[in-house]
Formats: C-alpha cells, structure tokens, sequence
C-alpha cells in the first residue's frame, strides 16, 4: 500500500471509533497484504497467498456499524463465519482455508490446460471450472470439473461430426464405471475415451506456462480502456531462476505502486517480486507501448 495512504488511515483512526477499529485490524492482517483502501475505509482489497504461490485478492465492504454488521461482498462462494468478537484476520483465516479446499481443483485444471489443446485457451481460467478440449477429427468435449471433488467423474458433453462424436460417446458410456479417483485425471480421460487425446507442442505447452503471476491470465482481457495492452500477453519474467514468474508490465505496475517500499526513478518501479521477494524494475511505460 502506498505510504501516503497509509498516513492518511492513520489520521482517520484518530476521528472515529470505527476508522480506528479498522485501522487496528489491518495491522493485525499486516500492511503488505492490503492492496489497496477506499477513502472512508469502507472498501479494502487484501492480497492472500495459497499454498501453491498463487496469489488472491479478496475485496470486501464495510459498514460504518462495523463489526456489528458483517464485512459485505466477500468471494460468493465463502461461507463466513461471523460473530461481535470477530476481526479482519478472522475473515483472512477463513479465506486462506477456503483457498486450501481448492487446491484440487486449480491442480486438475493446471493438469488439463497444460498438456491438452483447449479450445480458446484465452478465454480459460481457474475461475471456470469447464474446458472444451480438442479431441482429433473435429471433435470437442466439454468438460465441467465438480468444485467440492474434482477427482470425480466430470461430467461430459460431446461436439463434433456425427457417427465420430456419437463413437466417442457411446465408448465413454460403456467405460465409464473404469473411471478411478486414485488414477490421474488425464490417465482416466484417456481410458473412458479409449484414445490419446492431442497433446500441445512443446512450444505451446511454454508458452501457456507463462501466465501472469497476479491476474492469472496469459492474456490480458479485450477492452477499449486498456488501450495498446489490450489482450496483450505475459512480457515480464523474474531474473530469479529459482522464481522466473511471468507478468503482465501492467499488472505488475499496479502491484508495485500498492507496496510501501517501491521506489520510483524517472520511468522506473524498483520493488520485489510478489513471489520471490527479490528485487525487480519494471518500465512504467512498457505498460502504455
């Protein structure tokens, strides 16, 4: 978070008990987790790391009866749990164990996206838990991986011409008490299907590893206000070989303009690497070429 607006928390914790309240409990969180502060306090974005590095950001409302009133808009599909007694590192504990039931999830996803050819691997993220794969002779199947268990067996959808997508289907109907939760989940795909699916060029399997380390996108999204950078792709590594994370510029930009210790010098951010914590410098205007 930026130094001045943390200067500017700590005057508003001195005029009311709830600024104070508030500003109390984001130093319990930590300061280098809040992203950043609405102007009255009544909107925070914390940053959480998972245990896989990932990271997540967490966005809530506060009421001014806070904490009488609950944080509102926290991620829909958290079920928080919330008494008087309750503080904001409460709701960040909550989040963070939220975030380890997913595990199997993101890794099943990370499983298919990078050996399978996705069809408009743009668009795919953690976010969807579906994945229209290629399987040869214009076929597709659509897969919808459950949340809650997702080493079960996905529920299928088949696209393509008819006597070949009505062959896959009916192999996968006559195989499908073979699917076992134990096996990998491309080893099981492969085995209800009764063929190797299509693998991604080493070349593309690279190139769809470097997805941004804070949006997790490859791709930037398609729209009018991100100019030039629309839909543009990763273009920024760590020099860290241990870390070698990839970033958008304009991502990382606005990573580092939220962090207290960045430094600017002319056109450049000096900071560290939100994974890696090692120095990097990142062009302010890389981001607008």
């Amino acid at each position: 978070m930026e130094v001045n607006q943390q200067a500017r928390c700590r005057e508003l914790a001195k005029s009311s008990s709830f600024y104070s309240t508030v500003y109390s409990e984001i130093e319990e969180v930590g300061w280098d987790h809040l992203v950043r502060a609405g102007g009255d306090l009544s909107f925070l974005i914390f940053r959480v790391l998972d245990k896989k590095g990932r990271v997540h950001v967490m966005e809530l409302q506060l009421d001014k009866a806070y904490p009488r009133v609950p944080p509102m808009d926290v991620p829909y599909i958290f079920n928080l749990k919330w008494s008087m007694n309750s503080r904001l590192k409460n709701l960040v504990q909550q989040f963070e164990k939220h975030l380890e039931k997913l595990q199997g999830f993101w890794s099943t996803l990370d499983e298919i996206d990078r050996s399978l050819q996705i069809v408009d691997s743009k668009q795919a993220s953690r976010a969807i838990p579906s994945r229209q794969i290629h399987v040869g002779n214009d076929c597709f199947i659509i897969l919808f991986i459950d949340i809650n268990d997702p080493r079960s067996l996905p529920e299928c959808r088949f696209m393509g011409l008819g006597n070949t997508v009505n062959s896959l289907r009916k192999t996968w109907k006559r195989n499908v008490d073979k699917w076992e939760r134990d096996k990998a989940f491309l080893e099981n795909l492969e085995c209800l299907l009764n063929t190797q699916l299509p693998r991604l060029a080493d070349e593309e399997t690279n190139n769809h590893l470097d997805e941004c380390g804070i949006c997790y996108a490859q791709y930037l999204p398609i729209g009018d206000e991100l100019g030039p950078q629309t839909g543009s792709a990763t273009d920024y590594t760590c020099e860290n070989n241990s870390c070698s994370k990839a970033f958008h510029s304009m991502c990382l930009v606005d990573w580092l303009r939220s962090i207290t210790t960045t430094r600017q010098s002319f056109n450049v951010l000096f900071g560290n690497c939100p994974y890696c914590s090692e120095p990097i410098a990142v062009k302010i205007n890389a981001t607008k070429n």
